[in-house]
């Protein structure tokens, strides 16, 4: 009976042991099949007036890629690099103005290899638009030159442009940091500064980010530009027209006094034109100097002819205006230089003091004319620092 009993006991286990592999065969699932590799293109295949800043790019998901060829309409293959993990390429220069690209990848993945291509155009701009960067006396800024604490940045583009849309792209980074604001003048001239003068040390990046962003009416950035300059010690000449002197101030403290004749006042018609004999209050700042510097009433509507005009050769002369207000030496008016304004406008001091002056400054150094008759200095005169801040946020694009 035990025998009977354990072969029974051996049968149930051998029955139920075929049952429960059984069951396990039903539930099983079948192998997923491999699915191919996918391929992507940015630009998407068939855009049109693609941004010109954006790179190529090709990105493979379930592979890797084999090969990438970026053609424009030339023949030209477009450089480009691949990912550490051959997932993505991406061009190394910008797609451009005006191409038409043909793209090809091939990518490696489960099922083989797989073949996509795909085209795009780019924008072409009606025209191209460029920017110089310029300080105060128009000429352009170049990498690591020093300027006057009074230095104003000009962005001159070579035709109108959007206001709206230049001044995001013209960025102006200061270190330490200061808020400064632009100023358009017209929709070809935008000036920057902050509200009081520069501190000492200062550097100055100005970024104009223009390649590929339209400007409006058709038109487009030609390239960018990256430029910065510093600022150096704090010059500053305040001429009063009470005292008739000069006193200037290196970092605060005062390092020289000079005796001064200023512009003579008053008013003529000549030609149907009103000329001012003033030396207009305001803040001036440094915008080149010159030795000798031939000094011509005509250009400024004076005929030379005419009883109070001249022509003649002034040497150590330090421009200061856009219409020709220099301080500069005249050794023939010292008599009046610190008691009576003779001049037709200009500064006049003695030669030792015209000679020190030419050689202690640079540009962007302020001067400052103060208690003198005439109407206010105006920006187109070199008068930027003489509008008032709140004045001069409003001539802002944002403004």
């Amino acid at each position: 009976m035990g025998l009977r009993r354990r072969e029974l006991l051996l049968g149930f286990a051998g029955v139920g042991g075929l049952a429960l592999a059984g069951c396990g065969r039903e539930n099983a699932k079948p192998a997923k099949p491999p699915e191919p590799a996918v391929l992507r293109f940015d630009p998407a295949p068939g855009l049109i007036n693609v941004e010109p800043r954006r790179p190529g790019l090709v990105t493979v998901t379930g592979g890797t890629l084999t090969s990438v060829e970026w053609i424009d309409e030339t023949g030209r293959a477009l450089p480009g690099i691949q990912a550490p993990d051959h997932r993505t390429w991406t061009s190394s220069e910008p797609l451009g103005y005006g191409h038409t690209y043909t793209a090809k990848a091939v990518a490696h993945g489960a099922t083989g290899d797989i073949t996509a291509t795909a085209t795009c155009t780019t924008v072409d701009p009606d025209r191209l638009v460029d920017v110089s960067l310029r300080s105060s006396n128009l000429n352009e800024i170049a990498e690591n030159e020093v300027y006057g604490v009074g230095f104003v940045l000009v962005a001159h583009f070579d035709e109108p442009v959007d206001r709206a849309a230049a001044e995001p792209c013209l960025q102006v980074v200061t270190e330490p940091a200061t808020t400064g604001a632009w100023y358009w003048l017209d929709d070809r001239n935008a000036h920057w500064r902050p509200e009081r003068y520069h501190a000492p040390g200062t550097r100055i990046t100005v970024s104009a980010n223009l390649f590929g962003m339209p400007l409006g009416d058709g038109a487009y950035g030609q390239r960018d530009q990256r430029i910065s300059v510093t600022i150096g010690p704090a010059h500053v000449a305040i001429a009063d027209d009470d005292t008739k002197q000069i006193e200037v101030f290196e970092n605060g403290n005062l390092v020289r006094t000079m005796p001064t004749s200023m512009g003579m006042g008053g008013t003529a018609v000549i030609g149907g034109r009103t000329l001012s004999f003033w030396t207009r209050p305001g803040v001036y700042t440094v915008l080149d100097r010159k030795d000798p510097v031939i000094m011509d009433s005509a250009s400024y509507g004076l005929p030379t002819n005419s009883g109070l005009g001249y022509r003649t050769s002034i040497n150590k002369a330090v421009r200061i205006s856009h219409d020709g207000i220099y301080v500069h030496e005249l050794a023939a008016s010292m008599w009046a230089q610190g008691n009576t304004d003779v001049s037709h406008g200009c500064l006049n001091i003695s030669p030792d003091d015209a000679a020190w002056f030419y050689d202690y400054v640079i540009p962007g150094d302020v001067v400052e004319v103060r208690n003198t008759g005439g109407d206010p200095l105006d920006i187109w005169q070199n008068g930027d620092w003489t509008i008032p801040w709140p004045d001069w946020l409003h001539g802002s694009a944002r403004g």
